[in-house]
């Protein structure tokens, strides 16, 4: 059975995780994970994402069973394959929300960090365990925790592998809406059908600056925006909301340019 299922809602698509009992990580869903993406990538009708575990939780990390089972060099080209199947999630050109129940835990906790923004419902458990292990997250965790809620807090869930309620994850910054349980998915679709009526354009060069503007000084963070603000001036969204904006005043346009220009 696919452990990996696409939802199309027009031009919000779902990827939903379906391995159960946990949504445990393990090479073939990671594959599995890696292909849709790939295919998200590259489909011009898609406008945003929702990564969905179910109802019961969001996933609870990587199969631990089968880590402990492999040698350095395996569990090195494994987590190589994770990590950049996650990088690919992070940088899909439109918005990705992700919709937390249940646990999300370990590499469950990385993917979600992936997305763009993150659903909470109010009974979620976030958090990095690995170090209770005796290892550390592999997959975008120590990198994505730190950049999203700083160094101190980063280091305080990672050190100690404590488990976050909901609400404290609010707080820190780790999710950025809490609802409850059986309103996460819908929830996390309307957010995401509000940003597909979106100018795309805008929306990807927006999501451009923002993840990699940091990673670089100020002066080449905004060479990078002055980049993209003239690349998305010339597109069909531009002159509709130039021209709408004009015509009817601001927040009265329509976009319906294509998912990407290139």
């Amino acid at each position: 059975m696919p452990r990996i299922r696409l939802e199309a809602d027009g031009p919000v698509v779902t990827v939903r995780l379906d391995h159960p009992p946990m949504n445990a990580f393990d090479t073939a869903q990671r594959g599995e994970l890696a292909s849709a993406v790939r295919d998200l990538a590259d489909d011009r009708g898609v406008r945003a994402v929702v990564l969905y575990g179910g109802e019961r939780l969001f996933a609870a990390g990587a199969d631990v069973k089968a880590l402990a089972a492999m040698g350095p060099e395996e569990v090195r080209g494994w987590n190589r394959a994770l990590q950049r199947t996650f990088d690919d999630v992070a940088r899909l050109p439109v918005p990705v929300i992700a919709a937390v129940t249940g646990y999300a835990l370990g590499g469950g906790l990385e993917l979600a960090l992936a997305a763009d923004y993150r659903v909470a419902a109010d009974d979620a458990v976030l958090g990095q365990p690995e170090v209770r292990l005796g290892i550390i997250p592999g997959s975008g965790g120590t990198q994505r925790l730190t950049r999203l809620i700083g160094p101190s807090r980063a280091k305080n869930l990672l050190m100690t592998g404590r488990r976050v309620a909901a609400g404290e994850a609010l707080r820190l910054g780790l999710v950025d809406e809490v609802v409850p349980a059986d309103e996460v998915y819908e929830a996390a679709l309307r957010y995401a059908r509000r940003l597909a009526d979106g100018p795309a354009a805008a929306l990807e060069a927006i999501k451009e600056a923002v993840d990699h503007g940091g990673d670089t000084g100020l002066s080449a963070g905004l060479a990078l925006e002055r980049a993209l603000f003239t690349g998305v001036f010339g597109t069909a969204d531009a002159a509709t909301g130039l021209r709408s904006f004009l015509d009817h005043g601001p927040g009265k346009a329509r976009f319906e340019g294509p998912a990407r220009d290139n």
